[in-house]
């Protein structure tokens, strides 16, 4: 393609170049604080936010990107594993727990260079003060706008070991339609759908492992269902104005229908038979399905047409230390089988459990902790705020980044999540607002997020989770086998952002085909062979024929324009969100790098050797820049050997000459590097395997 036409192309594309915040936060999923991080946590959601945040402190400068996230500490899943430990001797507290938990977290995101401003716990350090302050904060304004209601609602009661059951000591089915969770827990599934504890069917207690009581209890809970409208609208802004990927919408317009119920047409005569008694309702059938649908107006409706369908009757009460008002069957085996539909309900801001961040008196209804869900929504401000408190800005200061139309707040996470930090964060959000509120939030008020959401990354073709049948490998023990950048460059060049895809390491499969090379291994050749290759050639060939000394002089047109739209590209996908596309481009730029090499290099013509060098070399530059977000110390030692400052990094020169960088433009000598020198290491056993 000659010059003109590569500019032409180069105009368009630079002229639908994405917008950039002037700052902005970057927050990944807080793993929960009773559990080591296994791949799934590390490689399939924090390698991504660390190569987007490392980018946008790239484009955007150091000082204006914060990257923030921490040890989720309270919550069921953490009672549960100190019960348990506490069964099998484990002396100390639940503090002392989810702290050793955290420094394992910290050791190990370490090790995969996963660069945080800030890591610490909802419980631990100076968050854990902050954390208290903020939770106060957005209550107090919540429950100040009206937006909060105190509701009687059913927790599950363990008549045998006489105690009230916490979210995970409860396991059942899922009552969601369509749902194909392994295990539904109180009031929510593995799978991240909501829904009341009346509803989970075949309730079991953990515990005691008998069939639980529901019996009332009173909590605070935010009216998510009045913001439905609202979040349609903030539905439509994501499609028009941002690269929020479709499945996310997809899944939220889920949640934002009428409330409906399922049932199988099996049951078609009984459900006839109790119809006159049901709240309004709208029936609607398929003929290719196997149930039929019936819509409601309001959710207290289908609550209402739930417990009729159900067959819920009154126990015996007479050994019961609670009224009978107070207490309700599960649904009982002989009632209609249905499942109900998703649709927004009052979201559970309160708790009974003693470990949690207190909320505050209110009304009389005291002695109450967070649910851990809604304080892990907001624990990103609080790492934020006390990030910046340590670094000793003003308290105000985290408005300018959460607040504000000139920042961006991304937040990368797992497609299990998408309710949670969906329409629940964002209503909440919403409702922090006075008076009426906008989709288009005011400045000095919370803006929305950009979502950054993975699906899920298939262990060997199937789904692993630490509480399924099938166990995920742990992080730490991948890089028994694959070094961290391996497997950095494996992960981003999966595509999570559009579909479950598989992660298939060749050493845990006892059937892979010995002469089939290891996906991981291959992805990671990108950089340990061929731009490893490029790099050697460049400085062994300085080193031989120019005295190590680099040649200087004009790069060509054709070879600037083509790096240019490379970055164009890149960025385009980096902004987009479209990850495993930035790879792709790599992987082309970079293959291209060594073709243009054996095309145009000629032994012992000093001209064109010098010209290959000056060419070349462009081209490595700025795929340096371009991988800095990928291996980031290889690439920062590679600049050392170069002898470039620092600022070459800074994306907005990522396409001038290298001689930009240096001291001396016309006389640099790089640091010296002897035979088989490698910038990019293979792991160890991959050696040996290869020597066997």
């Amino acid at each position: 393609m000659d010059s003109s036409k590569m500019k032409e192309i180069l105009e368009r594309m630079k002229a639908n170049r994405p917008k950039f915040p002037k700052r902005a936060i970057v927050t990944a999923g807080m793993p929960y604080g009773n559990k080591e991080l296994h791949y799934g946590h590390v490689c399939g959601m924090f390698v991504y936010a660390d190569f987007f945040a490392r980018f946008l402190k790239d484009k955007l400068g150091k000082e204006n990107v914060i990257f923030v996230s921490g040890t989720d500490c309270y919550g069921s899943p953490a009672l549960e594993t100190y019960r348990k430990r506490k069964a099998e001797g484990y002396d100390k507290s639940i503090f002392d727990m989810v702290l050793e938990y955290n420094k394992k977290h910290v050791e190990t995101l370490k090790k995969y260079e996963i660069g945080l401003d800030h890591f610490e716990g909802s419980a631990i350090g100076e968050s854990a003060e902050m954390h208290k302050k903020v939770s106060e904060e957005i209550f107090d304004k919540l429950y100040e706008n009206g937006t909060l209601s105190k509701l009687s609602t059913y927790q599950f009661y363990d008549t045998t070991a006489k105690c009230f059951l916490n979210g995970r000591q409860v396991v059942g089915k899922c009552p969601i339609d369509g749902c194909k969770s392994e295990k539904g827990y109180a009031d929510e599934c593995d799978l991240g759908h909501q829904y009341t504890p009346e509803e989970l069917i075949d309730p079991v207690s953990t515990i005691s492992g008998t069939k639980p009581e529901l019996r009332k209890i009173e909590n605070w809970y935010f009216n998510l269902q009045n913001y439905t409208e609202l979040l349609k609208g903030w539905i439509e802004k994501l499609e028009k104005e941002t690269p929020t990927r479709d499945f996310v919408t997809k899944e939220i317009k889920e949640f934002l229908k009428k409330p409906e119920i399922y049932i199988k047409k099996d049951f078609m005569a009984e459900f006839e038979k109790l119809a006159p008694s049901l709240p309004k309702f709208t029936q609607i059938e398929d003929k290719s399905k196997a149930s039929f649908v019936i819509e409601f107006e309001s959710l207290s409706d289908r609550e209402k047409a739930c417990e009729i369908l159900s067959g819920k009757a009154a126990a015996s009460w007479e050994k019961s230390e609670v009224a009978p008002e107070d207490k309700v069957e599960p649904i009982s085996a002989g009632a209609i089988r249905y499942r109900t539909g998703k649709t927004l309900v009052p979201f559970r801001l309160s708790g009974n459990i003693d470990w949690g961040v207190p909320v505050p008196e209110k009304e009389g209804l005291g002695d109450l902790t967070f649910y851990v869900w809604p304080e892990s929504l907001w624990a990103p401000i609080s790492f934020s705020r006390t990030f910046m408190k340590k670094k000793g800005m003003a308290d105000d200061e985290w408005k300018n980044w959460w607040c504000s139309k000139d920042a961006k707040v991304y937040q990368v996470l797992g497609e299990d999540n998408i309710y949670f930090y969906g329409p629940a964060q964002h209503a909440m959000w919403l409702a922090t607002q006075d008076g009426e509120p906008v989709v288009d939030a005011p400045e000095g008020k919370l803006q929305i997020s950009q979502l950054i959401v993975n699906k899920h990354s298939l262990f060997m073709g199937n789904k692993a989770s630490s509480s399924g049948s099938i166990k995920p490998p742990m992080a730490n023990e991948l890089l028994d086998h694959y070094t961290h950048e391996q497997l950095r460059a494996h992960f981003l060049a999966l595509n999570v952002g559009n579909t479950s895809s598989s992660f298939n390491p060749k050493v845990y499969n006892p059937d892979a085909d010995p002469n089939e090379v290891d996906p991981v291994v291959k992805d990671g050749n990108l950089l340990t062979n061929v731009y490893n290759r490029t790099l050697r050639t460049l400085f062994y060939t300085w080193q031989k024929d120019f005295d190590s000394e680099i040649p200087y002089g004009e790069i060509d047109e054709e070879v600037l324009l083509e790096c240019e739209m490379s970055t164009v590209k890149f960025e385009k996908c980096m902004m987009e969100n479209k990850f495993h596309m930035c790879m792709y481009e790599l992987d082309s730029f970079l293959r291209n790098i060594n073709k243009y090499w054996t095309k145009n290099f000629v032994q012992d013509d000093k001209t064109q050797e010098e010209k290959c060098i000056i060419n070349t070399l462009h081209y490595a530059k700025v795929a340096m820049v371009m991988l800095h977000s990928v291996a980031p110390t290889s690439i920062e030692n590679l600049a050392d050997y170069l002898g470039v400052s620092e600022d070459v990094f800074t994306w907005d020169r990522v396409n001038e000459p290298i001689y930009n960088f240096f001291e001396n433009k016309e006389h640099h000598k790089p640091k010296f590097i002897e035979a088989r020198f490698d910038f990019f290491k293979k792991h160890p056993s991959q050696f040996e395997a290869v020597s066997e």
